[in-house]
């Protein structure tokens, strides 16, 4: 079992202010509903003070339907139909993914020390987050070796593909939660068949299966395997 110090959380306006004793200090904004572009744009401006100042930052959002492209090369094969949908080539690893009311998505843009620079350890820090996050709602996550991302058994829950300059994290996780997963048909999701994705309210009993409900587990979960604590 996995055991943390839970830090109080408190929602003033878009800003979370988190009490923890961990070290690392780590600017949250929650964007709520934003389009991709928007978003995209201003990981890059907060990256580029990021690499200047060191101050962290982590970005939490809901985006309208998009379909973005990774840096793998036959990535746009694995689009189906856009359906006038836009289609976002971007400098994150990774293939195609669908990004839709009901994901939650999270960026973090954080400056690896070096005895954190290790992208493969970074990532699975990030799925291990999210699998903490699923404990909360008894969705029992998993990985699956050689794919990135957390699993329920065979099915996908979540994605995950990231970007780092000079040391600088961005891009991030992208958590079905009540997503609607027909939109999923209009693409092969990491070169996968559609019918692999899942959501949490596909795969949990409860009934309150929210974002704002989820947002603070998450930045709890990531607190504790980001050693961050965020304001």
């Amino acid at each position: 079992m996995l055991l943390w110090v839970k830090p109080f959380i408190l929602w003033q306006n878009n800003t979370t202010v988190v009490q923890s004793t961990l070290s690392h200090t780590t600017i949250v904004s929650d964007l709520g509903r934003l389009d991709y572009k928007t978003t995209w744009k201003k990981q890059l401006e907060l990256l580029s003070d990021c690499q200047k100042t060191k101050q962290e930052y982590l970005l939490m959002v809901e985006h309208p339907p998009v379909i973005t492209l990774g840096r793998r090369r036959d990535s746009i094969s694995n689009v189906l139909n856009d359906d006038n949908i836009d289609v976002v080539s971007v400098e994150r690893g990774g293939d195609v993914t669908y990004h839709g009311f009901g994901q939650l998505v999270v960026y973090p843009i954080l400056y690896l020390r070096e005895d954190e620079r290790d992208l493969h350890r970074y990532m699975r820090n990030l799925e291990q987050a999210i699998i903490d996050v699923l404990m909360y709602y008894d969705i029992k996550g998993d990985r699956i070796s050689g794919q990135t991302g957390v699993w329920v058994e065979d099915r996908k829950i979540a994605s995950i593909g990231i970007a780092c300059r000079r040391w600088v994290t961005f891009h991030g996780l992208a958590l079905n939660v009540t997503t609607d997963l027909k939109s999923f048909l209009k693409i092969n999701p990491c070169g996968f068949d559609a019918s692999v994705m899942t959501s949490m309210s596909n795969e949990s009993s409860q009934d309150q299966i929210d974002i704002e409900r989820i947002k603070p587990q998450m930045l709890q979960t990531l607190g504790h395997v980001l050693k961050r604590k965020f304001i």
